[in-house]
């Protein structure tokens, strides 16, 4: 099959997204009223205000920048504008965004105050927002993509539906040369050992299976007496899952039948080549998202049963579905129904090749339900709490 192609914008560092947006991001929680001030002043930009930021150390402060400067590194920014309570972090955030070359600045509220920073980071908003307004779209391949999968409030119609939907998406784009990545590190617990033989070498086996590990050993070390209606949720176990092993071998169908993974990245970690990889992550919808928006993935789909309402601030989350009531009750949220797969009028093959449509339509400007219902939900990964 030949790879399809899409409307996108190259990026000064050669990767290509399928947005434009420019973003004012907060360094910590106390600057975000003067982010907000700023997409309050000038129209069309986008805040991304969010809870931490002050005081965290080790690991935990590690991700907290490898999510930011990520986030405003994503190819579906054109430019960002930084502010932060102090000069030091601040300035941190600004040089890693720089790397990719694209615009980018920075304001300290420090010695200046809000209605001052807020005033000059106002005015660079605009003439940056000016300057991407007159920036083209240019025909780009599939090869040129990095899609994110995850699926959230699966129940049994995901894993024999939306799921193998998803997954032969992967079989068909893989070839094309695009990249990809499937994480929720917890989810796959009693089908690790399928995923750990999907990986491309003993190598990448052995690596997977230790992240599997740490990970399960700190829920085990962590939890109380179980793990009930956290994994599987409630509304799992309302949809007919009652295991978090049959909630795994549904998950792992988003992996497709002939794709190997080819590496295991750490949260919020840019993949260094094309192919599928496994990140590690939280299954909690907003802050898995976050993290892959923050490795540079540009779409993200999402199949769901009972019907979860995800979106982000700069990446498009293309919702599925094969529960019919969901897709009647909730249809604002849904923006492909497969559940002809259930009633056995659609194969797996049809369906797959509507939702590269899909993704090849939301490349080129769609408006997904949650971006057009406002869902910007940016939830940051937290490993322990700050000093």
């Amino acid at each position: 099959m030949e790879a399809p192609t899409f409307l996108g914008y190259r990026r000064e560092n050669g990767r290509v997204g399928i947005r434009n947006h420019v973003v004012i991001l907060p360094v910590d929680d106390i600057s975000n009223a003067a982010c907000e001030a700023v997409a309050n002043n000038i129209k069309g930009i986008r805040a991304i205000p969010h809870a931490y930021g002050r005081l965290q150390f080790g690991a935990d402060l590690e991700l907290f920048f490898r999510t930011l400067i990520g986030t405003g590194a994503n190819p579906n920014v054109a430019a960002v504008v930084v502010v932060g309570i102090e000069p030091g972090w601040t300035d941190r955030v600004v040089q890693g965004i720089a790397e990719t070359g694209k615009p980018v600045s920075g304001f300290a509220i420090e010695r200046t105050g809000d209605l001052g920073t807020i005033a000059k980071a106002s005015r660079q908003a605009k003439e940056y927002l000016q300057w991407a307004s007159e920036l083209q779209r240019e025909e780009c391949s599939v090869a040129d993509l990095y899609v994110s999968v995850k699926c959230g409030e699966s129940d049994t119609t995901t894993g024999l539906g939306s799921c193998p939907t998803v997954g032969n998406v992967i079989d068909r784009i893989i070839p094309m040369g695009a990249t990809a990545s499937f994480g929720e590190t917890s989810e796959l617990t009693g089908g690790e050992h399928v995923v750990e033989s999907l990986a491309a070498t003993p190598e990448v086996a052995a690596e997977f299976r230790r992240v599997y590990d740490a990970y399960n050993d700190f829920i085990l070390a962590e939890k109380t007496d179980d793990l009930s209606d956290s994994q599987p949720t409630m509304g799992n176990i309302i949809g007919g899952l009652t295991t978090i092993e049959e909630k795994a071998f549904g998950n792992i169908e988003k992996l497709g039948k002939s794709t190997k993974f080819v590496g295991c990245l750490e949260p919020a970690e840019a993949p260094s080549g094309n192919g599928l990889w496994f990140m590690d992550t939280s299954s909690a919808a907003a802050e898995a998202v976050t993290l892959w928006a923050a490795s540079g993935a540009v779409v993200h789909l999402f199949p769901t049963g009972q019907g979860n309402v995800v979106g982000h601030p700069v990446v498009p989350v293309i919702k599925l579905s094969a529960n019919p009531i969901t897709c009647s009750t909730m249809s604002e949220h849904i923006d492909l129904d497969v559940s002809a797969i259930l009633r056995g009028e659609m194969s797996y093959s049809e369906a797959g090749a509507e939702l590269l449509d899909m993704v090849v339509r939301t490349c080129n400007g769609r408006f997904t339900s949650a971006v057009a219902l406002g869902h910007r939900e940016f939830v940051i990964t937290k490993l322990y709490r700050s000093a």
